[in-house]
């Protein structure tokens, strides 16, 4: 009898899971395909202003990619938690904890790929552990998913909105409590602080002769809110499809979230690279924003899936594997040496800079690559393979 009511629970679990919105879906794919556009520009020219993030405080349409992953990744969760209740509490924790460690993992060995470096003089030399970065986006997608999965786990769902919340205030209050009397600004927020202290120089982020991690550990907590955001939507949606009511409710709340953060902004700046409480709010009601105008688009009449969204669909059915896949073809087009340059500079200046002199030039070569990428999961699709983490 147990062993009957556990094969109707796992095949009620099947149906469940085929119960999915094609417009979660796209959105998911397109995070992934932005990301790979707007972190490969290519050389030779400055990118177009959409595809450059804001240098500190400010907003632009590439700070949003990132944060519309992490709500990609909640959403992800609202589908894969029905899982957890036929299993125990012991297997629920191991299976959330091995994920977050595995995508942690996987973040740190990018940073340090290929395991040596390459001087000036095209010299190989070590590249030891104590010089490589700890924190990154990989890192920052584990640590959100570990908490957001315990929250959904052990919270009641009628308090998450509230956790969230709690989240963006005491993110405020630490960075006013442990800042400078500039807690905002890149030499006196909180953030560069508590990594410096625990990490040292040698693992935190170095970029243009900066040392700021924009993915530190304080300001994980702030990040957090965008996947639980993501989460609640998916479980929403599941619950109240996409009506006219449902979704009009979403673009509501959305335009409201955005009013909040706009006036948030002139206490507490919008910066994506502290990742501060305003700048949380902006990019989750932006998002609350664009999904419901998805929805509408991504299906006809009977709920089969437009031909158009297959683009971004191969993207999520891989999105970890091609999000990985891009940054390590991106490493290694830089470290090959060819004609005094690297292979990444060679293509650049000696092809697309040829064809398009210029910004048009710079995302030609993005594009072109992320539809490298694209091809890879097209492939794996077509073969049914999907790498799951």
């Amino acid at each position: 009898m147990l062993k009957l009511q556990q094969l109707i629970s796992r095949a009620q679990l099947m149906k469940e899971q085929k119960l999915r919105f094609t417009a979660l879906d796209v959105f998911r794919g397109m995070t992934i395909c932005f990301m790979i556009i707007v972190n490969s520009p290519g050389s030779g020219a400055t990118p177009y202003w959409p595809l450059n993030h804001a240098t500190w405080h400010g907003f632009t349409p590439t700070d949003l990619v990132f944060p519309s992953f992490l709500f990609a990744v909640g959403n992800a969760l609202s589908f894969s938690e029905r899982k957890f209740q036929y299993l125990s509490s012991k297997q629920v924790l191991l299976t959330i904890f091995k994920r977050a460690a595995l995508i942690f993992l996987l973040g740190f060995l990018m940073y340090w790929f290929p395991f040596f470096k390459i001087t000036e003089q095209h010299e190989i030399i070590s590249f030891p552990l104590h010089e490589t970065r700890v924190f990154g986006v990989l890192q920052r997608i584990a640590l959100c998913y570990l908490f957001t999965a315990l929250a959904v786990y052990y919270v009641r769902r009628k308090y998450l909105v509230w956790l969230a919340i709690a989240l963006l205030l005491i993110y405020w209050v630490i960075l006013l409590i442990f800042g400078t009397d500039a807690p905002y600004s890149l030499e006196g927020n909180a953030i560069f602080k508590l990594d410096l202290w625990l990490l040292g120089e040698s693992h935190l982020y170095h970029s243009h002769g900066i040392i700021f991690d924009p993915e530190g550990l304080l300001s994980t907590i702030p990040a957090i809110t965008n996947a639980i955001a993501g989460y609640l939507v998916g479980k929403y949606l599941q619950e109240k499809g996409g009506t006219v009511q449902s979704l009009g409710k979403l673009l509501i709340i959305g335009a409201i979230g955005v009013l909040i953060a706009l006036v948030w902004n002139q206490v507490f700046p919008i910066n994506k690279k502290i990742w501060s409480s305003s700048f949380a709010l902006l990019t989750i009601s932006l998002d609350l924003l664009i999904l419901p105008l998805l929805v509408p688009i991504s299906e006809n009449d009977n709920g089969v899936p437009r031909k158009w969204t297959n683009f971004f669909i191969i993207f999520g059915k891989n999105p970890l594997f091609v999000y990985l896949l891009s940054e390590i073809v991106l490493i290694s087009l830089f470290l090959i040496p060819l004609g005094g340059t690297s292979l990444f500079d060679y293509i650049n200046i000696h092809l697309f800079q040829k064809l398009l002199p210029g910004p048009a030039g710079s995302l030609l070569f993005a594009l072109c690559y992320m539809l490298f990428c694209w091809s890879v999961g097209w492939l794996l699709d077509r073969k049914k393979i999907y790498i799951k983490v």
